[in-house]
């Protein structure tokens, strides 16, 4: 998630099998940076994966997952959404060791159909210093909302408000990390 551009949703055409590994990530890593509380549509692009019977001519090459095109994931992996929450989330960024090489891991098997997203590992956003928890307040209608600590903005998920505070909170840069219990 490099670019403003549209998000582009990327779904599984086969089974992902849990724990597998995709990347390294190509270029400077920004993921979340134009992250938002709304889901907005954009083209959709189908990756496949070996583990079953594959549809169309695509397979697994030397252990890669390929798209419908038969591009790696190095051409794909950075149209790969950021998981707004935990929930949505179905891949890891993970690193072997602190500034190194950026990897996404299948957290569970992912089945097919089903929209590929990705959020920091623990490790990974300590390492970046993203905010790795976020607790709701309740709002009047009782829904769940996540404010900033610095400059009081709302958010409908908590790693909108973790991206808001990393990238784009003018107040957060100015003042050292509070937690949100203090």
């Amino acid at each position: 998630q490099t670019s403003r551009a549209p998000a582009i949703s990327v779904s599984a055409e086969s089974c992902i099998p849990a724990g597998l590994r995709l990347g390294p990530v190509p270029g400077t890593f920004k993921l979340g940076k134009y992250l938002s509380d709304r889901k907005e549509p954009g083209p959709k692009k189908k990756v496949f994966s070996y583990a079953v019977p594959l549809v169309f001519q695509v397979r697994m090459v030397r252990g890669e997952l390929v798209d419908e095109a038969g591009s790696s994931a190095l051409e794909w992996i950075g149209l790969i959404r950021a998981a707004r929450n935990s929930q949505e989330q179905t891949l890891e960024a993970v690193a072997d060791l602190p500034g190194g090489q950026i990897f996404y891991r299948a957290l569970r098997d992912v089945q097919p159909g089903e929209e590929l997203t990705v959020w920091y590992s623990n490790p990974l956003a300590q390492w970046f210093d993203i905010p790795v928890t976020a607790t709701p307040t309740h709002d009047e209608k009782g829904e769940e909302r996540y404010i900033c600590w610095y400059c009081w903005r709302t958010f409908k998920y908590p790693n909108s408000l973790k991206a808001h505070v990393h990238f784009h909170c003018a107040l957060s840069h100015s003042r050292p990390f509070l937690h949100h219990d203090h």
